[in-house]
């Protein structure tokens, strides 16, 4: 792939030879922020990455606001491509995450470590929470499958927008929270049970895709194209292990 000339050195200007906007979930928001300055230091491009829900995300790029980028749940960049939003072959899958569970610190901790053992720790928990997309998406299913849609509603606590799960079970609102484990990772007041027990585990592919307006600007789509190749790129690996993922990469 050719990259464009302003990304391949860093600069002795102060000023960034160019600045790019994206748009990601938030379960990926502490990670692209410190990528992105990684990326500015090494090419003096900037990346600001506005980072809410994923569903608000993805109603940005369906609205048609102006970003040259989207980074979401693999599932959300296969539906704006077929929407036609986004550029058809664009997407690139960069990092995977495993849904975690946590419980305020100081508290007791229920076994996680099997199906059944979890299953009876939501059974007796006085109330859980659980982020919306596509891990949201998978739990209810689960729950519906344990037969406990009816309990679990009763005794749900819905975070508001842009409110990491982490930070309900950290003041003691909710006694169960579920969520990525790279948005619980870094969350004070909380202890991270683990992951989901291997026999229901579930993986969250993050990709990115890049929208149909920015092809017309060929200098800003090599732009992109080189720093979506970096967020690939092994050189980033030990980032993404301390944020809870793991790599899903390719040489830059």
């Amino acid at each position: 792939m050719t990259t464009p000339n302003i990304a391949l050195t860093p600069s002795e200007d102060m000023q960034p030879r160019l600045v790019l906007k994206g748009v990601s979930s938030m379960a990926t928001k502490s990670i692209l922020l410190e990528l992105s300055r990684l990326y500015l230091s090494q090419f003096n491009i900037q990346v600001n990455i506005e980072s809410m829900g994923g569903v608000d995300a993805a109603k940005r790029i369906q609205n048609g606001e102006n970003y040259d980028m989207a980074l979401l749940g693999s599932d959300a960049i296969d539906r704006l491509i077929q929407e036609g939003h986004l550029i058809h072959d664009s997407r690139q899958d960069w990092v995977e995450s495993q849904i975690a569970v946590a419980v305020q610190s100081g508290t007791q901790h229920p076994d996680i470590s099997s199906e059944s053992s979890l299953k009876k720790a939501v059974l007796s928990s006085k109330s859980l929470s659980y982020s919306t997309g596509p891990s949201g998406v998978y739990l209810e299913k689960l729950f519906e499958r344990w037969g406990l849609s009816s309990q679990v509603k009763s005794c749900l606590v819905v975070p508001p927008p842009g409110t990491p799960v982490g930070s309900l079970v950290a003041n003691g609102q909710v006694a169960l929270g579920f969520q990525q484990l790279s948005e619980l990772i870094a969350i004070a007041g909380i202890d991270v049970l683990g992951t989901l027990p291997a026999e229901i585990a579930y993986i969250t592919i993050f990709s990115s895709g890049i929208p149909k307006a920015v092809a017309s600007d060929l200098v800003r789509l090599q732009a992109v194209q080189h720093f979506l190749k970096f967020l690939k790129s092994e050189e980033v690996g030990a980032i993404k292990k301390e944020h809870g993922m793991k790599g899903l990469s390719a040489q830059v």
